[in-house]
């Protein structure tokens, strides 16, 4: 197969052309957010209200931007900003990090806890499920941008991206990874997030699985070019800035079942239960 060169933008307005990869990030961002707001409307023990919702959104919006343009720029790009910083800036031409946008929602949650008064890891337990389909969508962008490429191959399934020019079939990665790091994450952390689990739990099962989904999509991953191998050339960059989130996740998963916090929902007393207690109240005095 021969990879379809989809056109970057997907329509213009006047002199404003609209990306797809711009679309699927606001395809991201909605499913996130509809998400969140079912869940906060559906289960009360999660503490969370529709709008808190909404303006958590807010905050993880700038920490994927701030943080993943920051990402890119020092995990894979560190000499361009030594040579010219104001390249940091340069967003139009394109790169942005998930390691980086990781980092930014973290410091998005923490903001967020201590505006709402929240516990850090009550706040990242609630958004760690809404990340993958925005995932989905941003590697499904990747596809349509054709960037990102896999490594040579043989299989069936493999893709000639003619923009690379040397005819090599190869995988197509970017759909591997919108399928584990994006579908399959998110029946993951749907599942283990559909019940109450002890506070940093599915924060820690968030960066197992997103962790072991990318390792697993680096091998058949391209590196980057002017990256390439690491430690030997068994190591990409992927799988260096993804491992410590495995291990790290592995001791938050143990610190959270060592000593179990369950989040509760303040009990509400109807009004004739309130009735009733107000009864009893008066009885004992007389």
């Amino acid at each position: 197969m021969i990879h379809p060169q989809f056109d970057p933008v997907a329509f213009s307005l006047g002199p404003l052309s609209v990306h797809w990869y711009g679309l699927m990030y606001l395809a991201g961002f909605m499913a996130g957010q509809y998400l969140g707001i079912w869940r906060a409307a559906k289960d009360a023990w999660r503490l969370f209200t529709p709008d808190q919702v909404k303006d958590l959104l807010f905050y993880i919006v700038m920490g994927i931007i701030l943080g993943g343009r920051v990402g890119y720029v020092l995990f894979y790009h560190l000499d361009l900003f030594f040579n010219n910083p104001l390249y940091l800036f340069k967003i139009w031409e394109g790169g942005m990090s998930f390691h980086g946008g990781f980092l930014g929602v973290a410091v998005a949650v923490i903001l967020f806890a201590k505006h709402t008064n929240k516990a850090w890891f009550a706040v990242g337990d609630f958004v760690a499920p809404l990340v993958p389909p925005g995932i989905f969508f941003g590697r499904f962008g990747n596809f349509l941008n054709g960037e990102l490429w896999g490594r040579e191959t043989d299989v069936a399934w493999g893709m000639i991206f003619p923009q690379i020019g040397d005819g090599l079939t190869r995988h197509p990665s970017q759909l591997y990874q919108m399928m584990g790091e994006g579908f399959l994450l998110l029946v993951l952390m749907w599942w283990f997030s559909s019940k109450p689990r002890p506070r940093m739990a599915v924060s820690a099962m968030f960066m197992i699985g997103y962790g072991v989904f990318r390792t697993a999509a680096e091998f058949f991953r391209q590196p980057d070019e002017h990256i390439g191998y690491l430690l030997g050339g068994y190591f990409t960059q992927g799988m260096l800035l993804s491992l410590p989130m495995i291990v790290v996740g592995i001791v938050l998963m143990a610190l959270a079942y060592k000593n179990p916090i369950f989040e509760s929902a303040p009990v509400v007393e109807s009004k004739p239960a309130k009735k009733a207690q107000a009864k009893k109240k008066k009885a004992a005095k007389k």
